[in-house]
């Protein structure tokens, strides 16, 4: 069984809002609900969780009876101190339901531009491997600096890639790799993957998406509008980008 945990228990302060940015309307219509319709209609999406403040719970139902059209939500997880911390808390909450050998997809609410081709993709890049993420090439030369100020060292960029989400995990090997941070360790995570690459399972890399990016300060946010507004993404009668997946 493949479940997908999605995270919506960020505050956005970044945004300087006061609405989180996941729950900010575009079109007409929440960010999160973006997500919410994807992993639905995705064809090898068994099941979905959601991370998410019990003061968002009513409006995020509403996205549910809306856009879960296959219905697939099993509940709510409550977001923990950190990013990695509510993604344990769902983890706790799949395993009441699902077996060690089962799937874990995690993605944010706040990549709504996730496309049903890289959900595959997770999945087929997972085939031999203990995990899998998108990931895209770093364009940029990097440096290295130790006070912020003076470069002390040059980077291999051909070496250097940007991690994405959505990540997909074995279930019981991925829990185990986070229970192993408690209580202090799970504290100084950043990204999904960390764990696991702690842990030393065997973790897939395959090609990312570039519009898949995640809305974090208000010019990612025009990005999305623009994007929905030129592409018509959810909206009745938009081109369907499923691939033969959904």
């Amino acid at each position: 069984m493949n479940i997908a945990l999605l995270l919506s228990g960020g505050t956005g302060t970044r945004m300087g809002s006061d609405i989180p940015k996941q729950y900010m309307e575009v079109d007409g219509r929440p960010i999160i609900s973006y997500c919410i319709e994807r992993l639905s209609l995705h064809a090898r999406i068994d099941a979905f969780w959601i991370v998410a403040d019990a003061d968002w719970h009513g409006m995020v139902s509403d996205c549910l009876e809306k856009y879960d059209a296959r219905k697939k939500f099993r509940g709510f997880s409550m977001p923990g101190e950190n990013r990695q911390l509510s993604i344990l808390n769902g983890l706790e909450d799949i395993r009441k339901c699902a077996e060690v050998s089962d799937y874990v997809l995690i993605h944010d609410a706040a990549r709504p531009l996730v496309t049903d081709k890289l959900i595959s993709d997770c999945f087929e890049a997972l085939d031999g491997h203990d995990g899998a993420l998108p990931v895209l090439p770093m364009k940029d030369t990097v440096y290295c600096s130790e006070d912020g100020r003076r470069i002390f060292s040059l980077i291999n960029r051909s070496r250097i890639y940007a991690g994405q989400a959505p990540e997909v995990f074995r279930l019981g090997l991925y829990y185990e790799a986070n229970r192993r941070l408690l209580p202090e360790r799970i504290l100084e995570i950043n990204g999904s993957t960390e764990p696991a690459v702690m842990a030393e399972l065997d973790v897939a890399m395959f090609a990312g998406d570039e519009n898949n990016f995640k809305i974090t300060t208000k010019a990612d946010l025009e990005r999305f509008k623009k994007i929905v507004r030129e592409n018509g993404i959810g909206q009745k009668g938009a081109p369907d980008e499923s691939n033969g997946t959904a």
